[in-house]
C-alpha cells in the first residue's frame, strides 16, 4: 500500500518542479527585455558588416599581391 503514496508524492513533486521552473523562465525573460535596446534602425545590419569586412580582406589580398609582383 505504500506503493500508490509514492506515486502520488512523486506527481506532486514533478508538478511543483515544472511550476518551478516555468516561473523561473518567466522572471529570466522579463529581466532581460530590461536594459538599453538600440533600434534596429540605428544598428548597421549583418550583411554590411560582412560585406565591409569582405572589402577589407580583399583590399589587404590586393595589397600583399602587389607586393609580392614588386618584389
Amino acid at each position: 500500500m505504500a506503493l500508490p503514496s509514492v506515486w502520488s508524492e512523486m506527481r506532486v513533486g514533478i508538478l511543483l518542479l515544472s511550476v518551478l521552473s516555468l516561473l523561473s523562465a518567466r522572471l529570466v525573460g522579463a529581466g532581460q527585455d530590461s536594459g538599453n535596446v538600440i533600434p534596429a534602425e540605428s544598428r548597421p545590419c549583418v550583411d554590411c558588416h560582412a560585406f565591409e569586412f569582405m572589402q577589407r580582406a580583399l583590399q589587404d589580398l590586393k595589397k600583399t599581391a602587389y607586393n609580392l609582383d614588386t618584389r
